[in-house]
């Protein structure tokens, strides 16, 4: 993923047209993407190769008029090919050029951008209670979200669990790592873990590691239960919808840990709070976060709109659903979350050194 940086002449009238219509087109090669994933249809070429719409309307089960208008639709758009344009409309058959199997199918490849997708279709989907929330002042609960967001969400961070995570991420705390390589095996408490992929890279990327995912969304649990199952590791993975604050688990974790979440929090200093507590005096904390500009400029580059976008869709709306709240939105800025943790009692607050387009890793000591 290629970022721009922004420029500080305005755009003219003409420009800003051109921009909003690409911006149109963009939303509908979006959303055909959406389609295309939840229908099936790039699994199906990918797995069963070029086909004509009614042999990929007979493998998905779908209707071969609208199959036809979808292929016919993906490839005047660039994303799939034709064998022969000018065939009769029942025998032109289409395929996933090669190497965009890395992009729309495979969902642990750093490539994939087909759970944008998905995350893009949840966004809008309560877009009229987010009109009346902007007007009112509420927020919007993360569940009327829906089941697009939380695979979308899912979907979008898997590849960098499964390549960095136990690669990099935690590397970066070489004692941490060290304790989660030895015996006896060491626990971690995975905070708002959403649908699980983060507990499982961190029990595969460390073979004696028992891991426990806390999550206040039921769905999510269930989801990730099934994950966990799937994967092979629910002997050492479990997932919780329990409250990650609760006295009774203080002081038996090595590691509590918390990726992009915390600026969803109507009480971060709390969700901090309990993560120190979880730890006690011997473990580590590492947050997650946002990797955004410590100072607000405009315009902004391409980090930032993506940022800023996501906060007024989703993560501002859903951080006020519970009050009060301190209403922190997708943009918390290293001061914001130094704040939160000296707050919640932490000593020190380390930003550690991880490569990172998009993410920021902190490291919070007692």
């Amino acid at each position: 993923m290629t970022m721009s940086e922004p420029t500080s002449v305005p755009a003219s009238p003409d420009a800003l047209v051109q921009r909003l219509f690409d911006a149109t087109l963009g939303a509908m090669d979006l959303f055909a993407v959406y389609l295309g994933d939840r229908l099936g249809y790039y699994r199906a070429l990918a797995d069963g190769g070029p086909a004509s719409s009614a042999e990929l309307s007979h493998r998905t089960g779908t209707a071969e008029r609208y199959t036809r208008e979808w292929l016919e639709q993906q490839a005047v758009t660039g994303i799939l090919t034709v064998d022969d344009a000018g065939a009769a409309t029942g025998e032109r058959r289409f395929s996933i050029p090669a190497g965009y199997e890395a992009v729309l199918v495979d969902p642990e490849s750093p490539s994939a951008m087909a759970p944008s997708a998905l995350l893009m279709a949840g966004c809008v989907k309560p877009l009229a209670q987010l009109v009346d929330a902007f007007r009112s002042g509420a927020g919007v609960p993360y569940e009327d979200y829906g089941v697009d967001l939380l695979d979308g969400q899912a979907g979008f961070t898997r590849p960098q669990f499964v390549h960095q995570l136990a690669q990099e991420w935690i590397p970066a705390m070489p004692d941490v790592h060290a304790r989660l390589m030895s015996g006896p095996p060491a626990r971690v408490a995975d905070v708002g873990m959403g649908l699980g992929w983060s507990s499982i890279a961190i029990a595969k990327g460390y073979p004696n590691v028992v891991v426990d995912g806390f999550d206040l969304d039921a769905a999510s649990v269930d989801a990730a239960r099934a994950n966990a199952e799937a994967a092979g590791v629910a002997d050492r993975v479990a997932f919780h919808h329990r409250d990650a604050g609760d006295p009774e688990l203080a002081g038996r974790y090595d590691l509590a840990l918390a990726v992009e979440c915390i600026h969803d929090m109507s009480d971060p200093v709390a969700v901090l709070g309990a993560m120190r507590r979880l730890v006690g005096d011997a473990g580590a904390v590492m947050v997650v976060d946002e990797k955004v500009a410590d100072e607000f400029t405009a315009p902004g580059d391409d980090v930032e709109r993506f940022m800023y976008g996501f906060s007024i869709l989703h993560c501002l709306p859903v951080g006020l659903a519970e009050q009060p709240s301190v209403g922190t939105g997708t943009v918390m800025r290293q001061s914001t979350m130094r704040g939160y943790a000296d707050a919640a009692g932490f000593g020190d607050t380390e930003v550690l050194p991880v490569a990172h387009d998009t993410f920021r890793f902190y490291r919070l000591t007692a």
